[in-house]
């Protein structure tokens, strides 16, 4: 099953996906301008075979529903993301809301 919503963060909308899959969930927070993920993305492979893309993404480990990606630490992001003010370590909820 596929699930999409509206989500706000503080006063911005975002939109939030997840897609159950066997013995996992794949879970994305989106707008116009980047995303964060879960650790199905592969950022290594943003970073480097498609960098031509300037992929502003971020990736957080161990989450299992959208509220826990909004509050996890970022682990990896993307080359591009650092020009919006991203770092690791920070959490979703601040890398989405230099986003918006």
């Amino acid at each position: 099953m596929i699930t999409v919503n509206p989500l706000e963060v503080d006063g911005m909308i975002f939109t939030s996906i997840r897609v159950e899959l066997p013995k996992t969930n794949l879970l994305v927070i989106t707008n116009e301008v980047g995303y964060i993920m879960c650790a199905a993305l592969d950022v290594d492979v943003l970073n480097t075979i498609l960098s031509d893309r300037h992929v502003v993404a971020g990736r957080a480990k161990g989450v299992k529903t959208i509220d826990q990606l909004l509050h996890a630490p970022l682990e990896k992001i993307t080359d591009a993301s650092k020009s919006f003010g991203w770092e690791v370590g920070m959490t979703g909820k601040e890398a989405l809301l230099k986003i918006s």
